[in-house]
């Protein structure tokens, strides 16, 4: 049930009778002055602004039956995902609105808004989206034809994520962009959603919810919130996924292989629903999942999953060998479930994670010259990122990256009855409209450790002001004063308090010295990150071989495709971990700048700088350094290096590749199939079928190549064919002979089968025999049949 409804500066408060509930800032409210994130947010205003509209409004005129006034974009734009950034695009308009006042960014903001509800006019329903064959797609699940996958509703790649970004759009059009024709256009389209869902079962629900569906529960229940309409909160508690919920309510890990960014907005859903309802149960779900994904499955810089996917807490193997690790959206949605926890419990874990998220990753995932957006920010040592260009990139860090950097200052500032947070050292102006007062923050940090603080008020006023500790911060080093006067403050669950009568002029000054102090990945196995305060440190590595630097609109452009170069070859700390602090010097005269000495490393042939992490771009990177003893070096680098060379030989030869059960690779590689299933198996994905599944891989340049397929040993009784473009490759009879582990076999492709294809792919399909089963499919490869090493 609905408890209160409450719209205070556009800013949408619910007290649910869990806690008392603290309130942030509308976004107009605070005046970020930051220098460097004032040319962030200018950049991303830039970025945002050089899209033509009418193309992305092209899909959503398409669905309706209206001509499109420009060509749909390219990308993701055009391939299935068609309209998703347009939902982003309305979000990135309403912030910049509001921190802003730009009244072009307004005009641009509200032509969007007129278009959409054109639309939604002419398809008649309510609906309004620019999913690809929406009137069949819908009227299958309307009527409960429901053919559903990790990544797809009846063929369509994730709809319901797809329309998720709409949903979110339309309601911050409404509540930040003050657009009340989005509101009109949104409670249309929720009564078509739950229109629709209205004759589906729980269990059916349940089923549709296996294809990834973004927020579409947290958005429900906003609208809730904002219409007093209860059946919005019950159909987001129906799209609520129980398969993610229920072991969370158990306080169960179930996350390893699981899609990240899939489960993370579910979550966000739960705590929102959580809130709505007072659900304490919802409530401690979101709250144990955010424990584990954030001290158990992130690295230093806010960051989790490869390839999208958690990787087991225990092994960050993975994360450390990958060109593909943290993914931007992942940090997005954290923060934003970060910040929804703090604001239920005041708990300041929470606002320390969201500081040395944005710092590190988000600020660090757009180009501080170009603007492009980052996907995957790779922890492999001496690898690189891949930036966004305006007009070729439309993948989802793209739409996320849009709204990421203007809303620094969502959470510097909040208030509670007369107490108010100071909980970010950010320079800003806060305008505490109903206090009738303003707060000016001048600091440059974090190249300065501490903060000033000015009250500006018309008459004296009677205010508590909780200033957050930071957990980088020796209680006892930091320092206190009051217009010159050193305080003694007392800290009271993570914040120093001072309560008094304030007059105009007041100030506050915050002495906050950082420690330069060591991060290890959370399973112990030596990997350590350097941090000063709460700003990471990293290395630049070199400028080769940056391939796809500046990414365009190809299929796989996110990924930095460039050389692996080796792990082995990598500078190693020799040192003991426990004194690993003690091995790092400020470098003189230059903030923020420290070296790591020659005399502790090995692979290295002068000292090593260490810089602030989001300040590096356009190179490759060092983020995390192997820690040895002398001892431990000399027993484990050959074993260290022989596994390494062994994996370079092996992508040296990999043409293309697919990992089965992954929603990425398998979208990348245009998966089709009927009567498949996917799951995870000792921390592996695979797939299977009782009928068939193909997917298309670069074709080789030559006319030989290598299909190299993983089972698992103890599959029995399945026989399938393999077929390379629709010709028999080759019959499988799995006998699970191989015992209770995964192995590899390796066909050979004739000439001719390579020969037939068509254009630059080949379609791989296993289908099933009669009465028998496809798979399972742990692992594709398309390899040539020699490496071809230098000398050989």
């Amino acid at each position: 049930m609905i408890k209160q409804l409450l719209l205070v500066g556009m800013t949408l408060l619910v007290s649910s009778g869990m806690s008392a509930q603290i309130q942030t800032f509308p976004l107009g409210d605070v005046k970020v002055m930051d220098t460097t994130l004032l040319k962030h947010q200018s950049l991303s205003q830039s970025y945002i602004m050089s899209h033509n509209p009418d193309r992305l409004l092209a899909p959503f005129r398409r669905e309706a039956g209206l001509d499109p006034k420009a060509p749909l974009y390219g990308n993701w734009e055009n391939t299935g995902l068609d309209g998703h950034i347009g939902g982003h695009y309305l979000t990135a308009l309403s912030q910049l609105w509001a921190v802003t006042n730009d009244t072009a960014v307004k005009k641009r903001l509200d032509y969007m808004i007129d278009e959409l509800a054109l639309c939604q006019q002419h398809y008649g329903n309510g609906y309004v989206g620019g999913v690809p064959g929406s009137k069949a797609l819908w009227d299958d699940v309307k009527n409960d034809h429901l053919d559903v996958g990790s990544f797809s509703l009846n063929g369509k790649w994730v709809p319901w994520y797809n329309l998720h970004k709409t949903f979110a759009g339309l309601r911050d059009a409404w509540v930040i962009g003050q657009n009340q024709k989005a509101r009109d256009v949104l409670i249309q389209l929720c009564d078509w959603c739950v229109e629709l869902c209205s004759g589906l079962s729980d269990e059916r629900m349940e089923l549709m919810l296996r294809a990834e569906y973004g927020g579409m529960n947290e958005t429900l229940a906003d609208v809730a919130a904002l219409t007093g309409n209860d059946r919005y909160l019950q159909l987001a508690r129906r799209f609520s996924h129980r398969l993610l919920l229920d072991p969370l309510l158990h306080h169960q890990d179930r996350l390893n292989g699981m899609h990240a960014n899939t489960q993370i907005p579910k979550v966000i859903g739960f705590e929102r629903v959580a809130e709505m309802a007072a659900d304490t149960a919802w409530h401690n779900a979101a709250v144990f999942f955010w424990d584990n994904v954030v001290n158990q499955r992130s690295v230093s810089i806010g960051g989790n999953s490869v390839s999208e996917h958690f990787h087991p807490a225990n092994d960050f193997t993975s994360m450390m060998e990958s060109r593909e690790g943290p993914e931007t959206c992942n940090t997005y949605n954290m923060l934003k479930l970060s910040r929804m926890l703090w604001t239920m419990s005041g708990d300041t874990r929470y606002i320390d994670y969201y500081e040395q998220a944005m710092y590190n990753h988000i600020l660090s995932s757009q180009h501080p010259d170009l603007g492009g957006y980052v996907y995957f920010t790779s922890m492999r040592p001496r690898h690189y990122r891949v930036y966004s260009q305006p007009e070729q990139a439309f993948w989802c860090c793209v739409g996320s990256g849009m709204e990421n950097h203007s809303k620094y200052g969502e959470l510097v500032y909040a208030h509670h009855q007369d107490t108010l947070y100071v909980n970010l050292f950010m320079a800003s102006v806060l305008n505490w409209k109903q206090q009738g007062l303003s707060l000016t923050q001048s600091t440059a940090f974090p190249a300065e450790e501490g903060t000033s603080l000015q009250f500006h008020l018309a008459k004296k006023k009677t205010i508590a002001l909780k200033i957050r500790k930071p957990r980088w911060v020796v209680a006892s080093d930091a320092k206190i004063s009051v217009n010159g006067k050193p305080l003694a403050v007392s800290e009271v669950n993570g914040y120093w308090v001072i309560r008094r009568t304030w007059k105009n002029g007041d100030c506050i000054r915050v002495e906050l010295p950082m420690r330069t102090e060591t991060e290890m990945l959370p399973d112990g196995s030596g990997w350590a990150s350097f941090r000063h305060g709460p700003i990471v440190l990293a290395a630049v590595c070199g400028h080769e071989h940056l391939d796809g630097l500046r990414a365009d609109d190809s299929r796989m452009g996110h990924v930095a495709q460039g050389a692996l170069l080796p792990i082995f070859e990598a500078p190693v700390i020799i040192a003991n971990p426990a004194q690993l602090t003690d091995v790092i010097k400020p470098k003189s005269n230059a903030p923020l700048h420290y070296l790591l000495p020659r005399t502790h490393l090995v692979n290295a042939s002068s000292d090593i700088e260490l810089v602030p992490f989001h300040t590096i771009h356009d190179v490759r990177y060092q983020t995390y350094f192997k820690v040895m003893t002398p001892d431990e070096y000399e027993r484990n680098m050959a074993e260290a290096q022989k596994r390494e060379e062994e994996r370079l030989r092996l992508e040296a030869r990999t043409i293309d590749q697919v990992n089965p059960g992954q929603q990425q690779p398998e979208s990348d590689h245009n998966i089709r199939f009927k009567d498949t299933e996917s799951g995870i198996h000792m921390d592996r994905h695979w797939r299977h079928a009782a009928g068939w599944f193909s997917y298309d891989l670069k074709k080789p340049e030559s006319t030989s190549a290598i299909l190299q397929i993983t089972y698992f040993g103890q599959d029995r009784g399945r026989s399938f064919n393999i077929l390379i473009n629709d010709q028999l490759l080759t019959r499988v009879d799995l006998t699970g002979s191989q015992g209770s582990q995964f192995f590899s076999v390796d066909y050979p492709i004739p000439a001719e089968l390579i020969n037939a294809s068509v254009g630059n792919k080949i379609t791989v399909r296993f289908e099933a025999l009669p009465g028998s089963i496809a798979g399972g499919i742990y692992g594709v490869k398309l390899l040539k049949p020699i490496l071809n090493t230098p000398g050989k």
